[in-house]
């Protein structure tokens, strides 16, 4: 097949017919694709415009972690997760949490950032000096883009200039910070930004015969260390006691902080553990709609921030307390992007009682710090298998084509019994081999 030209500009049904052209779809897979969009013209024509090469809709199952009380005030959570156990884990530690006070959060800052990176050959003192005019100028370039931020409190709340030039010849960054209140903000962002960069590559101090401005790109970052969110759960370290009938609250404790610890060591276990968060905050995340690939790589650069990739949990154990905390970047919004057009998701903000940006945040670090309690405490336990396949064993009869009556024989066997693919693919062989 040779280069496609003009997909684009087909419909959906000329999409399709293409696609099962070059790829060899059966009929039924063609169909199944096309009923993908069996929702009302209204929605589809959204789901439609939302992307490009539009063919149909992939579904995620939603559910809901019940007894999540943060800051006092009980939730009922809305996650969009297609991992067994997610959900089971996060509402098992939400209980556990609600019954000890629940989860604290705060948010520090709300503070998100962007930059022009661009070339200029001049005498590095002489930009330095130029700049706090420079400064004025970019501000004023850009205020009929920030004016209607500004009346919300937010818009541009610095500039500064940051020179590169013993890094890489000429380079230098216009570092900007935003506010953009409840706005996800990033084409607010970048419109700011490019305006920004217009104006720098035309100001007459800095473009000259001898000396000129090379824009190389204006964008966003999604590094956001000032868009944080702290959440914890604390309590008195003998009421641990209930999560594990095997272990003394003490050991259960001390267990925790050295599995802690060690992800804070150890680049292999802090991946996983920081894995752990994630399953409770790109969950809501995807619910909300709001961008979970930016928060994941800013997140991920903050647990580095220190030279080292580490675990982005602390636990502070004392003879009377135990208290486990997370602090993230998470750059949120409830207004823009897909927020208040994507149908799901406006049902879901409405469970969660229409949250700003700021609760938003503490709600998903709860979230995550949810997810990650339950697992770390069923590694030092139970370990995590058990809980996870037992959950995960739906999926198991379902590629099995499992009949009714097979999965009530099997649901009953494995009760107590470990839980694998082989043991349940061989269970069901003997069940059909003797009918």
């Amino acid at each position: 097949m040779g280069i496609i030209s003009g997909f684009s500009k087909f419909n959906r049904k000329q999409r399709l017919d293409f696609i099962s052209d070059h790829s060899g779809l059966d009929e039924s897979k063609v169909l199944f694709l096309n009923d993908s969009c069996a929702v009302n013209e209204h929605h589809q024509r959204l789901y439609s415009e939302m992307i490009e090469n539009y063919i149909g809709n992939f579904t995620m199952p939603i559910g809901v972690v019940t007894n999540m009380v943060v800051n006092d005030e009980p939730l009922i959570v809305p996650f969009v997760t297609e991992e067994s156990s997610v959900i089971a884990a996060a509402s098992k530690a939400a209980k556990f949490w609600a019954e000890r006070g629940g989860f604290r959060a705060t948010v520090h800052q709300m503070t998100k950032k962007g930059q022009v990176h661009f070339n200029w050959n001049g005498n590095p003192s002489k930009i330095h000096q130029l700049f706090p005019g420079i400064q004025e100028k970019l501000l004023f370039s850009t205020r009929d883009l920030t004016d209607k931020m500004r009346t919300r409190g937010g818009g541009i709340t610095g500039i500064g200039l940051v020179d590169k030039t013993n890094e890489l010849v000429d380079y230098y960054q216009i570092d900007v910070s935003f506010d953009t209140g409840d706005a996800m903000g990033a084409n607010f962002i970048n419109s700011c930004l490019e305006k920004m960069a217009i104006t720098l590559q035309n100001l007459d101090e800095l473009n000259s015969d001898n000396n000129s401005v090379d824009i190389i790109m204006a964008i966003l970052s999604n590094y956001n260390p000032e868009c944080r969110v702290q959440c914890w759960v604390e309590c008195p370290v003998e009421k641990l006691a209930g999560w594990s009938k095997n272990l003394s609250y003490s050991t259960f404790a001390n267990r925790f902080k050295q599995s802690v610890e060690i992800a804070n060591l150890d680049i292999s276990r802090a991946v996983t553990h920081n894995k752990g968060i994630f399953n409770g905050i790109d969950a809501v995340l995807l619910a909300t709609g709001n961008d979970y690939r930016a928060t994941a790589a800013g997140a991920h650069a903050y647990a580095s921030k220190e030279g080292k990739y580490k675990g982005l949990t602390q636990v502070t154990l004392s003879e009377k307390t135990f208290r486990y905390e997370l602090e993230i970047p998470l750059a949120l919004g409830t207004v823009g992007g897909i927020t208040q057009i994507h149908p799901m998701v406006k049902n879901i903000t409405a469970i969660l009682k229409y949250p700003d940006a700021r609760k938003l945040m503490m709600i998903a670090a709860a979230s995550g710090l949810a997810n990650n309690f339950s697992a770390v405490a069923s590694l030092i336990t139970t370990g995590i298998q058990s809980g996870h396949m037992k959950m995960h064993l739906s999926n198991i009869l379902n590629q099995l084509n499992a009949t009714e009556e097979e999965r009530n024989r099997t649901n009953t066997h494995f009760k107590g019994t470990t839980v694998s693919h082989s043991a349940v693919h061989d269970f069901i062989r003997q069940i059909r081999v003797s009918s």
